[in-house]
C-alpha cells in the first residue's frame, strides 16, 4: 500500500473518498484511520476540520454536477509523460 500517495489524494480537497476507493480499496473510515495514525494530531484536526466543512469536495454526492474541468485552449497536450515544447 502507498500510504503517502494515499495521504496525498486524501489531502487534496478535489480527490473525492470514492477515488481512494477505487485505487487502493480503501473506505471512508479506513482513510480516516490511516491518517489519524500518521499525520500529527492537529494537521489530523484541520484535515478533518476541512472535509467535514462544507467546502471540501471529498464526496461525489456533495459535488455540484454543473461545474466541470476547465481546459484552456492554449493548453497543450500531454505525450508520454513529458510536456509538449512549444
Amino acid at each position: 500500500m502507498d500510504t503517502n500517495r494515499i495521504i496525498e489524494m486524501a489531502w487534496e480537497d478535489r480527490t473525492p473518498f470514492e477515488a481512494i476507493n477505487a485505487q487502493f480499496g480503501l473506505r471512508e473510515a479506513d482513510v480516516i484511520l490511516l491518517m489519524r495514525r500518521e499525520l500529527k494530531r492537529s494537521s489530523f484536526n484541520l484535515w478533518r476540520k476541512r472535509v467535514n466543512s462544507g467546502v471540501s469536495q471529498k464526496h461525489l454526492k456533495k459535488r455540484n454536477p454543473d461545474i466541470s474541468r476547465f481546459n484552456s485552449t492554449s493548453q497543450r497536450t500531454i505525450s508520454l509523460n513529458k510536456i509538449s515544447k512549444r
